[in-house]
């Protein structure tokens, strides 16, 4: 029986919890570990309780499960806290993108504006992770900080930067999208192995294996007789889309999961001109955000429903089958020693990727055990896309954290003038005005001075 505490932050976002209570249930070496949920939003956080104790009992198993609205208290004891909380949230969100948009910005590597790490999103939370690594320091200074909320990538390197006596690792299932190109391609996910380095929502397929041999054969084969079929029942932005084979072929790596679809931005903005080029790659950003912000809305309608009705099982909704999330994984390698290669977002300390900064976030393939979490060393990416790598996620980042260590209203312009959207400096002032003025950001309007 283990007694490790797991604290979750921003637990009421009951997909995401459940899925995490299920790979619990299911891994016994963290049979009898509690389950500490933490959320502002009660009704969902109840929610979230109340379907957690449903599927502990329906799977038979023994985990102590708690709630509370106090986050020291659930970090209290604490040996992994995992944040996948939102301080800003999706209403907020949507009202900067309706400004943008009458400014001329677009969906299409446009990741500070007409994404969800939108700068006036990053900053609550920027300040919500410096509040909770502060906490961990009083409260539980030996737990892993394990980050699920955006941003990663700027998240990462931001706090490992300032919190270096934290132990900190960013999660992503963006790299899970390896699993659906092996579906597609009809290989078994038990006979692949990878490499996917790259930063986060930005990574690549450089290696791909079936049965021990170059599986990149297959896909070529593939793209060549079925594509053009498949094509014709995927949905708008899909990340085997045409959009992607293209990138594929000039760049001879293939863009994985969210690194050229709109969770990643929709990068790069050529793509996206204008509606008829759009089409013309079968790209639809703007209707796969609308599905992707109704799909979360119905479900927690859902699971709220669920948590209410005390005659329906969860594991009717949740079957008792493992995810491709890698949480709990990680954290049955560094509590019980079991030794495993894990995807993770970390500092870039060792070169793990040549030719991003050294004390810059990168997602690579690590050692993880009970001695903790050692990134493998990549070849890297192809110069081309080192560069733009560089382009266009580091040097944004980098400008938008001096900004916000700095409280520098100034480098919010800069930022803005990084945008490929931006056609003037002019039109970025008025932009950064228009969002700042909205009554609910004057904490961000006092702090930009």
């Amino acid at each position: 029986m283990s007694d490790v505490k797991i604290s979750i932050i921003g637990a009421g976002s009951a997909v995401f919890s459940l899925n995490l209570i299920r790979d619990l249930v299911l891994t016994l070496n963290l049979e009898g570990s509690t389950i500490s949920l933490m959320d502002i939003n009660e009704e969902r956080l109840n929610a979230v309780y109340s379907l957690g104790n449903k599927y502990i009992s329906e799977a038979n198993v023994k985990f102590n499960i708690e709630k509370t609205t106090n986050r020291r208290e659930s970090l209290k004891g604490a040996d992994f806290v995992i944040n996948t909380a939102l301080a800003a949230g999706h209403d907020k969100l949507r009202e900067g993108w309706e400004i943008a948009k009458k400014y001329g910005y677009r969906f299409g590597g446009s990741f500070h504006v007409m994404h969800d790490e939108a700068f006036w999103i990053n900053f609550y939370q920027f300040k919500l992770f410096d509040s909770i690594l502060k906490d961990i320091l009083e409260v539980c200074p030996d737990a892993w900080y394990v980050q699920l909320a955006n941003p990663v990538l700027a998240g990462i390197t931001y706090l490992s930067r300032k919190y270096r006596k934290v132990k900190i690792v960013g999660l992503c299932h963006g790299f899970t999208g390896v699993y659906h190109l092996a579906e597609v391609l009809g290989l078994k996910k038990e006979e692949i192995s990878f490499q996917i380095p790259g930063v986060n929502h930005f990574v690549w397929l450089t290696h791909f294996y079936y049965k021990r041999e170059n599986a990149l054969p297959i896909l070529d084969e593939w793209i060549k007789k079925e594509a053009t079929t498949y094509w014709k029942k995927c949905y708008s932005s899909c990340d085997l889309g045409p959009k992607a084979i293209d990138l594929y072929k000039k760049f001879g790596v293939f863009p994985i999961g969210d690194t050229c679809t709109p969770g990643g931005g929709s990068w790069p903005w050529w793509y996206h001109v204008n509606e008829e080029i759009e089409k013309r790659w079968n790209e639809d950003p703007k209707t796969w955000w609308e599905n992707y912000f109704m799909y979360g809305k119905r479900r927690v309608e859902e699971l709220i429903n669920l948590s209410q009705d005390a005659s329906a099982r969860v594991s009717n909704h949740f079957p008792l089958e493992k995810s491709n999330e890698i949480i709990v994984p990680l954290i049955e390698s560094i509590a019980c020693d079991v030794p495993r290669i894990l995807q993770v977002n970390i500092q870039n300390s060792n070169n793990f990727v040549p030719g991003i900064p050294s004390n810059f976030e990168v997602e690579i393939p690590a050692f993880v055990n009970k001695r903790g979490i050692q990134g493998i060393e990549t070849e890297g990416l192809p110069k081309p896309l080192t560069i733009y790598a560089i382009r266009d996620r580091v040097a944004p980042v980098e400008v938008e954290l001096e900004a916000y260590e700095s409280k520098n209203k100034e480098l919010l312009v800069e930022l803005l003038m990084m945008d490929p959207w931006t056609k003037s400096r002019e039109l970025a002032i008025n932009f950064l005005e228009d969002i700042l003025s909205l009554p609910h950001h004057e904490d961000m309007r006092k702090y930009y001075k």
